[in-house]
């Protein structure tokens, strides 16, 4: 079957009555590369031109339905979730598709079937809605901190070495933020360990609402250290998100008698950026710059 020509296809997709958007997902930023007219109507405008696939989810269903597409995306997925966008109720379809080009570059499909009002396309909404949250919560058993609801350790470096492989192809830049609670142990020594859980849980939400885009990982990476995974900000742009982090742990009050800082608990910051495909470094290597400072 011979290939359909570009503008032959667009103009397919373009008079498709379901709302389409395309994303290039082996660029660091996941560009929208097209969408047709029906998706224009849904979200009231087009996204702007190589906007962040993940902005323009995160603002038509929310910052938590953006954040799980974006760990289906890095795992080359295919998936359907429920959503609502103004009243109306959605069937979200994500999947991975190739369009043949000559440099095998690696794409996502999301389609958005029912809207107007009308749940005939959806089945049973409510019944849905309740499995995906299901098994939503079985992936996250294996992925998540339990304490933080960040990401684990280990799940962390899996999404580095995905992110840092990608970034490479581009040559485009990562950056690393370190966040130690200071003298930690003698918190934990003073109120004890359920205490101190409470007060990873807290700075642990700080961090999740301070991440700029969905694209961004926050993880536990040990005991009393988080760390955030960004991508293609400045290294003056990374500082400041990390002070900003520091004064807003600070300013939750959490008293800390023994603190060697401050009366309440306080974080100190290392951040690490790089341009990843120019030198020898790897992903493992990048993460422990960081850790080791």
């Amino acid at each position: 079957m011979k290939k359909l020509p570009v503008n032959l296809l667009r103009a397919l997709l373009d008079g498709s009555s379901e709302p389409l958007l395309v994303a290039k997902t082996d660029h660091p930023d996941w560009p929208v590369v097209f969408c047709n007219q029906a998706f224009g109507a849904v979200a009231d405008a087009d996204p702007d031109q190589e906007q962040s696939f993940t902005d323009v989810i995160e603002a038509l269903v929310g910052r938590e339905v953006a954040l799980e597409i974006s760990e289906v995306v890095r795992a080359g997925e295919a998936t359907s979730l429920p959503v609502e966008i103004r009243g109306d109720e959605y069937l979200l379809t994500l999947s991975p598709v190739s369009f043949g080009d000559d440099q095998g570059s690696a794409y996502y499909a999301a389609y958005w079937r029912g809207g107007t009002g009308s749940t005939a396309a959806l089945g049973d909404a409510e019944a849905r809605r309740a499995l995906q949250k299901a098994r939503r919560r079985i992936r996250d058993l294996s992925r998540e901190d339990p304490v933080t609801g960040l990401l684990n350790a280990r799940t962390f470096s899996e999404v580095l070495a995905h992110d840092w492989a990608v970034a490479a192809r581009e040559n485009a830049a990562l950056a690393l933020t370190c966040l130690s609670l200071d003298d930690f142990d003698a918190y934990i020594k003073v109120f004890g360990r359920h205490a101190a859980d409470s007060c990873l849980r807290r700075v642990g939400q700080v961090l999740r609402r301070r991440l700029r885009r969905a694209s961004d990982v926050a993880a536990r990476i040990e005991s009393d250290r988080l760390i955030v995974l960004a991508h293609g900000s400045s290294e003056a742009a990374v500082r400041e998100f990390a002070l900003a982090i520091a004064a807003t742990v600070r300013e939750l009050g959490l008293h800390h008698p023994h603190s060697k800082v401050s009366r309440f608990v306080t974080l100190s910051f290392e951040i690490a950026h790089q341009q990843v495909g120019t030198g020898k470094m790897t992903a493992e290597g990048f993460l422990q710059s960081v850790l080791d400072r």
